[in-house]
C-alpha cells in the first residue's frame, strides 16, 4: 500500500484541479437548486484526499531514495518537451503543508462566506490555487514551474476579483494581475534562454549543465536577473509589491492562502533556482539589496497602517524579503525554514482577522476594542499567531532565525542587526493591532460582537495548536540546534528585541481616532509610512506618465501620419479613378496601345534597374 502511495504521490495535484471541475455545474449555474453548498463538499472531499494521500507519502519518504519522474508531453525530431516531478522529503512536506492550509481555509470559507451565492465559484478557484500551488511543489522543470506560476498569476486575479461589482475591487485584481506580468515576461525570457543554450529546462539537468557551462559573465548575470524577476513579483518585493496590499480588497479566505502559501510559492522557486543564481553576482546582490529594502520598508509601513489586513500583508512581504535577503546569501536552508513558520503563523492571523471582519463589518482597526472578552478563540489564535511570527520561545519563528543568525554572526553582523530590527517593529507593530482590536474598552462596532461559528472557530483552533507543535515538528525532523551549540548571544539580541517590540507597543499611547498629529514632522513621517513611501504617486508619475506620453504620441502618429497616409492612398485611388473614366473611347485599339506603352515603359523600368541599358550599343545608333 505504502509502495503504490509512493508511486502515485504525483497526483496530488489532480485532487484539487478534480474538485474544482465537479464544481463547475453549480458555478456555472447549471445545478440551482441545491444551492452551491453541494460544490463546496466536493471541493473539500477532493483536498482531504490529497491531504491523507500527502501524509502518508510523507511519514514513509524518509526512508526512501528521491525519486523523478518524466512526463513526455511532446516530441518531434531533436525536440523534446517533458515535465518532470521530484518527489522528495522537501517536495512532499511541501504538498502536505499546501493541502492542510487549503482544507483549513476552505472549511473556514464555510462559515465565513455562508450567504454568499458565488460560493461554488469561489472553491473552484480555490481547488484550481491549491493544484497549482502542490504542482508547483513537486515540480522538477523549470517550465512547468513557469507554467504553474501563470496559472497562480490568473488564481490571484479571478480571487482578488471575486466581487467584481465593486470598482474598487475591480482596481485591485487588475492592478494585481499586471503587476505580476512584468515580472512573468522577465521570467520567460529567462526560460526561452536557458531552453536555447541548455537543452533542457529540467532543474536536475540544470544544475549539471550550469557546472560546466561556458558563458560570458555578462550573459549569466542577465540571465540571473530574468530568472529572479518572477519571484520578485510573486513575493510582492520591492518594486513589485504593492499589488499585495490592493489584493486584500478580495475575500479573506483567499487570504489566508495568499499571504501563506502563494506569496511563498515564488520564494519556492527561488530556492529551487539558487544552484544557478550562484553563477550570477548581480543576481545573488539584486537579491539581497531588494530583500533588505522590503524587509526593513514594508515593516515600517505596517506600523502605520490602520486596516487590519494590510498591517499583516506588509509584514508578509516584509518577511518574503528576509527569504529573499536567505537566498541571497546562499542560505537555502534556512529560506525553506522561514517559508515554514511564516506560513503557518500568518495563515493563522489571517483567520483571526477575518473573523474579526465578519463579526465587527469593518477593517479599521480604530473602530475595534475590547474583543478579547468577548471572542475568545479568535484572541488566542491571534496571540499564538503573533507569537509564532516573532522571535519567542519556544514557538517556530525563533529556532528559524536563530539557525540562520548564528551561522551569520561573525561573518555578516550585519544581516543580524536587520534580523533583530525586523523581528522587533513586527512585534511593535503586532501588539499595536492587538492592543485596538482586543484590548481597551469595547466601541460602537464591537459591543455586540460574537465569537464566530464552528466552520470558522474549527480551523482556527485546529491551526492554533499546529502552530504550537511547531517546534516539536522541527525537532522531530532534526532541525534545532543543541543545547551546547547555541550562541547565547544572539538569543539574548533575538528575544530581546522581540520583548523591547511587545514592550514599546504597550507603553506607547494610541489615539483612539487615530488622528494625525499636530507636529509637522511626525505628521510626515506618519503621511510617509502610511502612503508606502508614495511609491505609488512616483509610479503614477514616472512610468504610468512616460506609458500615457508614449500612447498619446503613437495615437497622434497613427491618426495623422498612417491614417493619413492611408487616406491619401485612397483619395489619389479615387481621383485617378475618377479622372479615367473620361478617357474611355469605347475603341479597342485605343485600350490595346494603351497596353502596349504601359509593358514598354515597365519593360523599360526594369531594364534601367537591372543595368541592362548600359551594355546596349548606344554609340551605333543610326541618330
Amino acid at each position: 500500500m505504502n509502495q503504490f502511495l509512493f508511486s502515485t504521490s504525483w497526483w496530488v495535484p489532480l485532487y484539487g484541479l478534480l474538485g474544482a471541475i465537479f464544481t463547475l455545474p453549480w458555478s456555472m449555474g447549471i445545478i440551482r437548486r441545491t444551492g452551491p453548498r453541494p460544490a463546496a463538499y466536493f471541493n473539500l472531499l477532493a483536498t482531504l484526499l490529497a491531504f491523507f494521500h500527502s501524509v502518508f507519502v510523507f511519514q514513509d519518504i524518509w526512508s526512501k531514495e528521491p525519486e523523478i519522474f518524466i512526463i513526455n508531453w511532446f516530441k518531434a525530431a531533436d525536440f523534446d518537451l517533458s515535465f518532470a516531478l521530484d518527489i522528495s522529503p522537501v517536495s512532499i512536506g511541501a504538498t502536505v503543508l499546501i493541502t492542510g492550509l487549503s482544507l483549513l481555509a476552505q472549511i473556514y470559507a464555510l462559515g465565513y462566506m455562508e450567504k454568499d451565492w458565488s460560493l461554488a465559484r469561489f472553491f473552484a478557484l480555490m481547488g484550481l490555487f491549491e493544484a497549482a500551488l502542490s504542482t508547483l511543489a513537486i515540480s522538477d522543470s523549470l517550465f512547468l514551474s513557469y507554467a504553474v506560476l501563470e496559472i497562480l498569476t490568473l488564481s490571484t486575479y479571478l480571487l482578488v476579483g471575486f466581487w467584481y461589482a465593486q470598482p474598487l475591487v475591480v482596481t485591485a485584481a487588475r492592478d494585481a494581475f499586471l503587476t505580476k506580468r512584468v515580472g512573468d515576461l522577465l521570467l520567460l525570457m529567462g526560460v526561452v534562454t536557458l531552453s536555447t543554450i541548455a537543452g533542457s529546462l529540467n532543474f536536475s539537468d540544470l544544475y549539471e549543465w550550469a557546472q560546466t557551462a561556458d558563458l560570458s559573465p555578462l550573459t549569466w548575470n542577465l540571465l540571473g536577473l530574468a530568472l529572479i524577476a518572477g519571484p520578485l513579483g510573486k513575493c510582492a518585493q520591492f518594486p513589485l509589491h504593492l499589488w499585495l496590499d490592493e489584493a486584500m480588497e478580495g475575500p479573506n479566505p483567499a487570504s489566508i492562502l495568499r499571504n501563506s502559501m502563494v506569496v511563498a510559492g515564488g520564494a519556492y522557486l527561488l530556492y529551487k533556482l539558487q544552484p544557478i543564481l550562484v553563477f550570477s553576482p548581480w543576481a545573488l546582490d539584486t537579491l539581497v539589496v531588494l530583500g533588505l529594502i522590503t524587509a526593513v520598508g514594508a515593516t515600517l509601513v505596517s506600523l502605520a497602517q490602520i486596516d487590519i489586513k494590510r498591517t499583516l500583508s506588509h509584514s508578509t512581504s516584509a518577511y518574503m524579503g528576509l527569504v529573499f535577503l536567505a537566498v541571497g546569501l546562499e542560505q537555502g536552508g534556512v529560506a525553506l525554514m522561514l517559508l515554514f513558520t511564516h506560513a503557518i503563523a500568518k495563515a493563522l492571523l489571517f483567520m483571526s482577522s477575518g473573523s474579526v471582519i465578519l463579526t465587527t463589518s469593518t477593517q479599521d482597526i480604530t473602530e475595534m476594542g475590547g474583543l478579547w472578552s468577548r471572542m475568545p478563540a479568535t484572541t488566542t489564535a491571534y496571540l499564538v499567531g503573533a507569537a509564532g511570527m516573532v522571535t519567542l520561545l519556544p514557538l517556530g519563528s525563533f529556532w528559524a532565525m536563530l539557525s540562520w543568525a548564528d551561522g551569520l554572526w561573525l561573518f555578516t553582523p550585519w544581516v543580524v542587526a536587520v534580523l533583530v530590527l525586523v523581528n522587533g517593529f513586527t512585534a511593535l507593530n503586532l501588539t499595536r493591532v492587538f492592543r485596538l482590536v482586543f484590548w481597551g474598552k469595547p466601541k460602537q462596532k464591537t459591543r455586540r460582537a460574537p465569537e464566530v461559528q464552528w466552520p470558522m472557530a474549527l480551523p482556527m483552533v485546529s491551526l492554533t495548536m499546529v502552530t504550537l507543535l511547531v517546534p516539536l515538528m522541527l525537532q522531530q525532523w532534526y532541525l534545532l540546534p543543541t543545547w551546547d551549540s547555541i550562541n547565547w548571544y544572539v538569543v539574548g539580541l533575538l528575544i530581546g528585541s522581540a520583548v523591547l517590540g511587545v514592550g514599546t507597543g504597550c507603553a506607547i499611547h494610541l489615539h483612539q481616532s487615530w488622528s494625525r498629529s499636530r507636529i509637522l514632522a511626525w505628521r510626515f513621517l506618519q503621511d510617509l509610512l502610511g502612503y508606502d513611501f508614495y511609491i505609488d504617486r512616483i509610479y503614477k508619475v514616472t512610468v504610468v506618465g512616460a506609458v500615457g506620453l508614449l500612447s498619446k504620441i503613437s495615437a497622434w502618429s497613427d491618426r495623422y501620419i498612417l491614417d493619413g497616409l492611408v487616406n491619401l492612398v485612397g483619395f489619389a485611388a479615387i481621383f485617378g479613378g475618377q479622372s479615367l473614366r473620361y478617357s474611355v473611347s469605347g475603341q479597342s485599339q485605343g485600350y490595346l496601345l494603351t497596353i502596349l506603352m504601359g509593358i514598354s515603359l515597365l519593360g523599360l523600368f526594369i531594364s534601367w534597374s537591372l543595368g541592362l541599358l548600359d551594355q546596349f550599343p548606344w554609340d551605333k545608333l543610326p541618330f
